[in-house]
């Protein structure tokens, strides 16, 4: 429907949407009255995630269903959904901030020639206007943006907008337009699996336990991820410096050129809080921080500050995790 919302769905790549997806319906369900449509391109859709998304509040599901989609190429589906916009006419387009949407409505944006608000802290409307705020300069401030034109485009970090309340029975009209995917035949050379945690990723997690360089190897994350295995919804994530040293997988940084987090929880240990690593972990509820030196930068945005030996107070903080989680 023209003037309508937008939200292209980020998928757990086996059917279904992301709960993130709940944040982003919601918050423009909110700014447009309820005219939201939800746009997925995917190889495969479930009925469930059709349900999920129609109980979310979309009123239709633009599905773009090919196999050819998989694996992602911003290339193949930037031009595709392209193409829907300018026969559809939507008043704005919203995605979340995660690796394959931030490349994706960039996009999406320079194909349809409109500005984009990126990794969006808030969004309203001023009578007919919307207005961003964004974090600029590391985070160190928030700025105000609007567009000179339609469609709105932009990205919404995760954790931070209010989800929409499921509503058992409502159902979204589905639509599966014929869109050509240029492009979409290619070979596939050679498919990377990456190794599973068995924790929730980066930016659906509650709980964001991080280490930086104070954790001396590689070999030392495993009494993070243990602490993390026992609290609920948890994830272990790594500073710039622990990923080039080559502790751990570009996947798992935690900051301006990695993910955006905005957990209720912030465990940093042995992170000095670099002004890179924060951009990407400021807005986190409660920021709690374990450094041997007193004078590590991220002390001055904690909530609470341990200075000690993170080796000593790791294992000390997963024995008393333990004693409450068993009351």
């Amino acid at each position: 429907m023209a003037g309508a919302f937008w939200c292209v769905v980020e998928d757990d790549r086996k059917g279904s949407p992301k709960k993130v997806m709940a944040e982003v319906i919601g918050e423009a369900a909110r700014l447009s009255g309820g005219e939201v449509e939800a746009v997925w391109v995917t190889d495969k859709a479930s009925d469930e995630g059709l349900k999920q998304l129609g109980e979310w509040g979309a009123k239709k599901v633009w599905l773009l269903e090919n196999a050819a989609l998989v694996p992602y190429r911003a290339e193949v589906w930037a031009p595709a959904i392209a193409d829907l916009a300018q026969a559809q006419s939507p008043k704005a387009i919203f995605g979340p901030v995660t690796s394959r949407q931030r490349e994706l409505i960039a996009r999406l944006a320079a194909r349809l020639g409109v500005g984009l608000a990126a990794d969006c802290t808030a969004l309203a409307m001023d009578g007919d206007t919307l207005v961003a705020t964004r974090p600029v300069y590391a985070g160190k401030l928030l700025s105000k943006v609007t567009w000179a034109k339609a469609p709105w485009l932009a990205t919404l970090r995760p954790n931070v907008f209010r989800p929409a309340e499921t509503q058992a029975g409502r159902s979204a009209a589905v639509e599966r337009p014929g869109v050509t995917f240029a492009g979409a035949k290619m070979k596939l050379v050679e498919r990377r699996e990456e190794a599973a945690t068995g924790l929730p990723e980066l930016t659906e997690a509650e709980i964001v336990l991080s280490g930086g360089r104070g954790m001396k190897g590689p070999e030392n994350y495993v009494i993070l991820e243990e602490l993390a295995g026992i609290l609920p919804n948890a994830a272990v994530g790594a500073s710039r410096a622990a990923v080039d040293a080559g502790w751990r997988p570009h996947r798992f940084q935690i900051g301006q050129t990695g993910r955006t987090i905005s957990p209720k929880l912030y465990l940093g240990f042995g992170v000095s809080g670099a002004i890179q690593h924060l951009a990407g972990m400021r807005t986190s509820k409660v920021i709690v921080a374990v450094n041997k030196d007193p004078e590590a930068p991220i002390f001055k945005i904690a909530d609470y500050g341990i200075v000690a030996d993170l080796f000593e107070v790791v294992p000390a903080l997963k024995e008393e995790f333990k004693k409450l989680l068993e009351k």
